[in-house]
């Protein structure tokens, strides 16, 4: 969306994708789209999407899709918006002079140049290596004055374990398992940051599916605490205890994750964000096994109730999804990594107490949406004995007001850098960005960032802190884009 609208406003303009795809989450496997609460304040050209999606299922627009779809849409917008499109283009290095980014270096030792650059990775890679400040993790409530913010309490909540399961049942999953009095208390702020996983696409089409097969090296000691949990639950156990099926067009799903051990593997994101690129590879294909793992042992162990086995037995990896991949989704869902902490940091008071921004560049209002940190074995006094269980720690869900999202929050510092945008890890603390970090609002500040770029590079200086709010504004107004609470 940043690469189109800055064409579109009048810019030249390179597309580097580190892979081999353009959508990210969109085209990776999310065709549940996460709009409730908002779906009225989503304008411009990310509802322009939703309505080219509706056009090929015969709507006026939708929220549900399948992935390659949503690609297919994605390489026509590109295309006609002439943007040059790199795909499988890494940054190596970047030339930086004073506080400029100069250039971009690349794998295959080709050099970029531009006035102005947008960052809209999942990772913040380039706001990083331009020397940009940013956190990772969460902060403590002292630090922001954030009630929501820092470790959670141990309480029931729709992800915890419905039924109580023994820590010595853990099997292959001990490695992951936090130890009560080695996590920080209560509000306290730490470096870990919610888990990540596969939204996987499976038909119900036998026709168009292959079966699910085990990953290499498959063991079902891996799934043990699934077992304990599924036995200590029993007939109440249900596909919802584990998974959370949306169902797509044409027989298809997005499947995320559900209760307490899900498709998140909890604790095996946490040295994702800052890793080298090998590394981000090993801990993808970690949550891949473990996903294929979780899907194989849900339709095949006889620990599980024959009623989910059967349930997700009517579905297959499809043939026409993700066809380089072997029909698993190209794009782990990167949920948080970096966050830039740039000219203005949007917190919990943004959200809550102070929505009305006079740079606004449109509207957010999805839930603050937090998924598991971490398993943490607890002693729990059941008399007349302690028992070492599992719990979970870090869920939260909490709603909120259509908020504005201020044009600064795009903005590293000025004394840092001056010709980056950022539009996917904005500045925000870890709950503010819990709310942001939907698809919808990542197309909606992208389209911003998209014609910031070009404005500011239309003298050459690419200076962005030195744009024109309001002939930003009236240029996103003139597209469609929502800037106005209602």
């Amino acid at each position: 969306m940043a690469a189109v609208a800055a064409a579109l406003s009048g810019a030249e303009v390179v597309l580097l994708e580190p892979g081999q795809h353009l959508g990210g989450m969109v085209s990776g496997g999310l065709g549940k789209t996460d709009m409730e609460r908002q779906e009225h304040f989503i304008g411009g050209h990310a509802r322009r999407f939703f309505e080219d999606v509706g056009a090929r299922y015969g709507q006026s627009l939708a929220w549900r899709f399948e992935p390659h779809v949503a690609e297919e849409i994605f390489i026509e917008l590109v295309e006609r918006a002439g943007v040059e499109v790199r795909l499988g283009s890494m940054i190596e290095d970047v030339e930086m002079v004073d506080t400029r980014i100069g250039s971009l270096r690349l794998e295959d030792r080709s050099i970029i140049k531009a006035a102005a650059y947008v960052d809209a990775c999942y990772e913040g890679d380039l706001l990083a290596a331009a020397g940009a400040s940013f956190a990772i993790g969460r902060e403590s409530q002292s630090l922001n004055g954030e009630s929501l913010a820092g470790r959670r309490e141990l309480l029931p909540d729709p992800h915890q374990f419905r039924a109580p399961v023994l820590a010595s049942r853990a099997g292959g999953l001990t490695r992951y398992l936090q130890p009560l009095d080695g996590i920080c208390l209560p509000g306290e702020g730490d470096n870990k940051i919610q888990s990540y996983c596969y939204r996987i696409c499976l038909t119900a089409d036998r026709a168009n599916g292959e079966p699910i097969p085990p990953p290499t090296g498959y063991d079902a000691e891996q799934y043990q605490l699934l077992a304990a949990y599924l036995e200590a639950l029993g007939e109440r156990a249900t596909i919802r205890d584990v998974l959370g099926i949306g169902e797509l067009p044409n027989g298809k799903t997005d499947i995320n994750s559900g209760g307490p051990i899900s498709t998140n593997l909890l604790g095996a994101s946490w040295a994702y964000p800052e890793a080298d690129p090998a590394t981000r590879r090993r801990v993808a294909a970690d949550h891949r096994d473990w996903a294929l793992g979780l899907l194989y042992f849900l339709t095949h162990d006889r620990a599980v109730p024959r009623a989910i086995r059967d349930k997700l037995g009517r579905y297959g990896l499809p043939r026409d999804e993700f066809v380089a991949t072997d029909g698993w989704p190209h794009q782990l869902y990167v949920r948080e990594a970096r966050r830039l902490q740039g000219e203005y940091v949007l917190t919990q008071d943004d959200l809550m107490t102070s929505p009305h921004k006079p740079d606004s560049i449109g509207l957010g209002g999805y839930n603050i949406d937090i998924r598991e940190v971490q398993w943490v074995v607890c002693p729990v006094s059941r008399f007349p004995d302690v028992f070492d269980e599992v719990l979970v720690e870090g869920y939260l869900s909490v709603p909120v007001e259509p908020y504005q999202i201020p044009y600064r929050a795009l903005l590293p510092r000025q004394d840092e850098c001056i010709n980056l945008l950022v539009s996917t890890c904005v500045s925000a603390s870890h709950v503010a960005f819990s709310s942001f970090r939907l698809e919808p609002q990542y197309m909606i500040a992208g389209q911003a960032a998209g014609v910031a770029a070009a404005l500011a590079s239309r003298d050459g200086t690419g200076a962005v802190h030195d744009v024109d709010i309001e002939a930003l504004q009236t240029a996103l107004r003139a597209e469609g884009v929502l800037l106005d609470l209602p």
